[in-house]
């Protein structure tokens, strides 16, 4: 029986992998004690902000078996997303473009991989016959992180994303949870060591401590959470540095991303080569162009006027920035 359950995990990894997935890691579905007290502390401090979903019933996410009653096992995935171009056009001229998060840059991940996803709920059931899955994206009441370091894929950073030796924090993570009983693997241990490079990076102090990430200070949350009628706080529209939707500066600057690999996948390649976009062009779009330009992309995560709000905040800001300049005498 163990024989053929290692050999089933090794097969669907083997499957996993060939899909394109870069890490394929598999936890005992138990129930998520310590990791599910910190989620709730997280929850009580109000550092989800508005994002009321994360809050919906939280008691679910403690353990998978209120999904699949028949669970025995979780299966991780994470497909590898990075892209090295840069954001150039930001470079030279900082007060005409905005710059958009690496994972904006090409299609959205929930489209690209959720039918991988799929495919590999299909081919466990062949392996197991009999067994029972649900594959989540992003997309239900899963601690997908906290099972990601279960499955060893990897740890936890103190920017909270999780890092994988091998490849750095570019990573989308997936979830299958399955009635098939297959051979668990087990967690790295964390390798951030003394190292708060993140923490010391955010420029507005969204890592309150490590691993805790408070929503309300942070860009990623005002660029593409809120609605569109809530206006970005000075405080931190002054320290936007030009991100107008995301912001990639606590994975920049992490050591480990020296093992970043550029993904094979073209789907999340530039579009139109583009990493920033000109301020001018955003505000003067119709509804009809940002629904062509930003079809099936997760730049329509903040809709239409919550991009126009975000891009308006930043001009404003850069403006300023250059009377001042100006005014002090700068070429």
């Amino acid at each position: 029986m163990g024989e053929e359950r290692r050999r089933q995990t090794e097969r669907l990894k083997e499957i996993a992998r060939k899909l394109g997935f870069c890490e394929v890691g598999v936890a005992a579905a138990e129930p998520l004690e310590q990791e599910f007290v910190r989620y709730a502390e997280w929850l009580k401090r109000g550092y989800q902000a508005t994002m009321a979903y994360m809050e919906r019933e939280p008691w679910r996410r403690a353990d998978v078996r209120t999904l699949l009653p028949t669970a025995r096992s979780v299966v991780v995935v994470a497909y590898n997303y990075y892209n090295p171009a840069r954001h150039e056009p930001f470079e030279q001229e900082p007060w005409r473009y905005g710059k958009l998060s690496r994972y904006a840059w090409g299609d959205d991940y929930h489209d690209v991989l959720r039918p991988k996803l799929q495919r590999l709920a299909e081919e466990l059931a062949h392996l197991c016959p009999g067994a029972e899955s649900r594959y989540y994206v992003d997309t239900g009441p899963v601690l997908e992180k906290a099972w990601a370091v279960r499955a060893g894929i990897g740890w936890q950073g103190k920017h909270s994303n999780i890092i994988s030796r091998r490849y750095g924090s570019w990573l989308f993570l997936g979830v299958i949870v399955t009635s098939a009983d297959l051979e668990p693997d087990s967690p790295l241990r964390d390798f951030c060591g003394t190292c708060t490079a993140c923490v010391q990076a955010c420029p507005t102090g969204a890592i309150v401590e490590p691993y805790v990430v408070d929503a309300r200070r942070c860009l990623s949350y005002w660029t593409i959470e809120t609605k569109p009628d809530m206006e970005i706080p000075e405080a931190i529209a002054q320290r936007m540095e030009g991100w107008i939707f995301g912001c990639d500066i606590c994975q920049e600057v992490c050591p480990w991303n020296r093992f970043q690999k550029p993904t094979a996948d073209p789907a999340f390649a530039p579009r139109y080569g583009q990493t920033c976009l000109e301020l001018d062009a955003v505000l003067q779009m119709s509804p009809e162009e940002f629904r062509q330009r930003f079809r099936a992309s997760p730049l329509t995560r903040p809709r239409y006027a919550g991009l126009q709000r975000t891009v308006r905040t930043w001009k404003r800001v850069v403006s300023a920035k250059l009377v001042d300049s100006h005014a002090d005498g700068a070429p």
